[in-house]
C-alpha cells in the first residue's frame, strides 16, 4: 500500500487583518480544516463564485471545526485596491470570516504568500487539513459539491 505525501503549507505572509482581533497564523489553526480562499476585489471570478462559495462554507460548516480565511491577494490594479476599498469591500458583500491582505512584494507585482502558494491567479482555493498540509490547490471555479465533499472528508480523518 503507498501512501501520499502532501505538502506542508507554507506559512502566510500578512501586512493586515480584517474581521480578527489579532494575526491569525497557521499553526494556531492546527486541528483544524483551514479553507484559504485567494481573491482580488476587482476578480469577476472571485465575486461571482469564489467570494459567495466561501461565504458559504462559512456558514455550512462549524466555525470550531473548519477555518474560513480569505486572502486579499492584490497582483493586479494596485492603486484601487489598497486597504479602505477592501473594508468597503468587506462591509458590502457582509464577509464575515477573517481576510488577510498578502504582503507585498519587493520582487514584483506578486505579493508573497501568493508567490508561496505557487498561485495562478484569483480565485484560488486551498484546503489545509488538520495537520497542516495542502490537501487540494484549485485555481478558478471549483464545485460547490466537491468542495464541500473534499472538506467532509478531511473532518473524518484524524
Amino acid at each position: 500500500m503507498s501512501t501520499v505525501a502532501y505538502e506542508l503549507a507554507p506559512p502566510w505572509s500578512i501586512s493586515q487583518w480584517m474581521n480578527a482581533s489579532e494575526p491569525i497564523t497557521l499553526e494556531s489553526l492546527r486541528g483544524s480544516v483551514v479553507v484559504l480562499h485567494a481573491f482580488q476585489m476587482l476578480c469577476p471570478g472571485c465575486v461571482a463564485h469564489g467570494i459567495p462559495q466561501a461565504k458559504s462554507i462559512y456558514q455550512a460548516f462549524p466555525a470550531d471545526r473548519v477555518k474560513v480565511i480569505g486572502l486579499h491577494t492584490v497582483f493586479e490594479h494596485h492603486d484601487v485596491m489598497g486597504p479602505l476599498a477592501l473594508k468597503a469591500f468587506v462591509q458590502e458583500y457582509r464577509l464575515g470570516f477573517p481576510i488577510g491582505i498578502d504582503q507585498s512584494s519587493e520582487k514584483g507585482p506578486i505579493p508573497q504568500t501568493m508567490q508561496a502558494y505557487n498561485m495562478q491567479g484569483t480565485p484560488t482555493l486551498v484546503l489545509i487539513d488538520k495537520t497542516g498540509r495542502i490537501r487540494l490547490h484549485h485555481f478558478g471555479q471549483i464545485d460547490d459539491l466537491r468542495v464541500g465533499a473534499a472538506i467532509g472528508q478531511l473532518l473524518t480523518e484524524d
